[in-house]
C-alpha cells in the first residue's frame, strides 16, 4: 500500500501550503496541515509526494489526437494552437487519459509558472512525483455532475470530458455557464453531486434549491476539514493529468538506478579482479614451465648433435626434423601394418600377382610385383585407392618374358 503526501500550493508565491498524507485506498494517514513548504517537507519521509496547483493556472482540453508516444507529444501544441491564448511557444502541454468517446484529455501551462513551481519546491527542498490542478481532484463519475465550491472559485467537470475552474460566480450561475440548467431540457434527468464546507452550503441555501428544480437530484456533501482531504483522495488513487512531462519530466539518475545493485556489482568487481589475477598468475607459472623444457630439450640436443650451434626456437619443429633425417616421418603402427592389409585385400582379388619385395621409409611402402600383365597391376592399384585412406601409384613396370615385373608406392592419403 502506497502513501502519499499531498501538497496544496496557494495562489500567491509566498510559499504557503497545506497537505495531508493519505494512501492509495482513500484513507488518511495524517491530520491536514499548513505553513511553510519547508514544514511540509518535513512530513514526506517515506511518502511520494503529489503537488496540487491552482487551478486558475491551468486549462484542461480535451482533443481527437490519434497519435501516441513522442509523435504525440509533438503534435499536441499545433493541435491546441487556435484554442490558447499564449504562444504555443510559452506553454506547456501534458497528455493525460482518454476519455470513452477516444478523445484526449489535456493540461496546458505556462512554461515560467510551472518552472517557477518547481523552483519553490526545490528550495523547499521537495522532489514531486507529479503535479497536478487542483481542480482535476474533483472526481469524474459517470452520468454525473461534479462541483465542488471552495473560496471563491468554483471547480465543475460533467462525469465526460467538460472540466473547468470558475471565479465570482455562484453554483446555479456555473451550471449556466456549462450548459447544463437554462435550457428546459437540459438538465431535466441530470444529476449533481457538490462539495462545500457548511458556511458555503448554508450561503448558497437557495442556489441548491433552485438547482433541484432545474435537475433530476442534487446531493450537496459538507467538508469538515476543508476541501484538501477530498482532492487529496482523488489524486492518490491515479486521478488527474500529471505536468511532470517531457522537458519537466523526471530525470533518470544512474546513480539512483544502480543503488540496489551496488553490493552484486561490487562482488562481481571483486570476483573478475581475482579471475584476472588467477589467470596472470597461471600465465607466469606456464611461462616459466615452457621455459624449463625448452632449456632441458636444449641440453638434451646438443648431447644429441654437439657440433649444431643454433638456437632452438621451436622444438616441436626441430624433432620433426630429426624425424625427416632418420626417415620415420610417419608412424610405422598406424600406417605400415594397415596398408600391408589393404595390399593384400588387393592382391586376394588379383591372386596371379606375385610379391617379390616390400619396403618401408619415410611414411612411404615400395612393392615389387610380378603379374601376367599390366591390366592385373592397375586392378591392384584401383583396389588400393577405393579404400581412401591410402593411394597407390604405379612407378614403373617392365616385361620379364610373359610376365611384368612393376614397382608400386603406396602412402597414406593426403601426405
Amino acid at each position: 500500500m502506497a502513501e502519499y503526501l499531498v501538497i496544496r500550493l496557494g495562489e500567491r508565491a509566498d510559499g504557503h501550503a497545506s497537505w495531508i498524507a493519505v494512501d492509495d485506498r482513500g484513507a488518511r494517514r495524517g491530520s491536514p496541515g499548513s505553513g511553510a513548504l519547508a514544514d511540509a517537507a518535513r512530513e514526506i519521509r517515506e511518502r511520494n509526494v503529489i503537488v496540487l496547483v491552482p487551478a486558475s493556472e491551468v486549462l484542461t482540453f480535451s482533443v481527437n489526437l490519434p497519435a501516441k508516444g513522442s509523435r504525440l507529444i509533438a503534435a499536441l501544441p499545433y493541435a491546441l494552437e487556435d484554442q490558447v491564448a499564449d504562444d504555443i511557444e510559452n506553454l506547456h502541454f501534458a497528455p493525460g487519459k482518454r476519455h470513452k468517446s477516444g478523445k484526449l484529455a489535456v493540461a496546458v501551462v505556462a512554461r515560467q509558472t510551472l518552472a517557477g513551481w518547481l523552483e519553490q519546491l526545490d528550495e523547499a527542498g521537495i522532489q514531486p512525483a507529479s503535479i497536478i490542478a487542483e481542480n482535476h481532484g474533483l472526481a469524474q463519475t459517470p452520468n454525473t455532475l461534479s462541483m465542488l465550491v471552495a473560496e471563491d472559485q468554483i471547480f465543475f467537470n460533467d462525469g465526460e470530458e467538460l472540466a473547468f475552474v470558475i471565479s465570482g460566480m455562484s453554483p446555479s450561475e456555473a451550471a449556466m455557464a456549462a450548459g447544463v440548467i437554462g435550457d428546459s431540457d437540459a438538465g431535466s434527468s441530470k444529476h449533481l453531486l457538490a462539495y462545500c464546507d457548511a458556511a458555503v452550503g448554508d450561503r448558497y441555501e437557495k442556489d441548491w434549491a433552485l438547482l433541484r428544480h432545474e435537475l433530476s437530484s442534487v446531493d450537496v456533501n459538507l467538508l469538515p476539514d476543508g476541501i484538501l482531504p477530498r482532492l487529496a483522495i482523488t489524486v492518490a488513487s491515479g486521478e488527474g493529468i500529471n505536468l511532470l512531462h517531457g522537458r519537466f519530466g523526471p530525470k533518470a539518475e544512474v546513480a539512483a538506478m544502480f543503488r540496489p545493485w551496488k553490493y552484486a556489482a561490487i562482488f562481481l568487481l571483486v570476483l573478475g579482479v581475482v579471475g584476472i589475477i588467477g589467470k596472470a598468475a597461471d600465465y607466469y607459472r606456464l611461462s616459466a614451465e615452457q621455459s624449463a623444457l625448452q632449456q632441458q630439450f636444449s641440453t638434451e640436443y646438443r648431447q644429441l648433435r654437439p657440433a649444431d650451434n643454433r638456437e632452438i626456437v621451436d622444438p616441436v619443429a626441430t624433432v620433426n626434423s630429426l624425424r625427416r633425417s632418420i626417415g620415420a616421418t610417419g608412424n610405422a603402427a598406424t600406417i605400415f601394418l594397415p596398408s600391408l592389409m589393404q595390399l593384400a585385400e588387393a592382391l586376394q582379388q588379383n591372386d596371379a600377382a606375385d610379391v617379390e619385395a616390400i619396403s618401408y621409409r619415410a611414411g612411404v611402402i615400395d612393392v615389387r610385383l610380378n603379374a601376367p600383365d599390366i591390366s592385373t597391376l592397375d586392378r591392384i592399384v584401383q583396389a588400393v585407392n577405393a579404400s581412401g585412406r591410402f593411394t597407390a601409384s604405379m612407378q614403373s613396370a617392365d616385361s620379364v618374358g610373359e610376365r611384368v615385373n612393376s614397382r608400386i608406392q603406396i602412402r597414406e592419403a593426403g601426405a
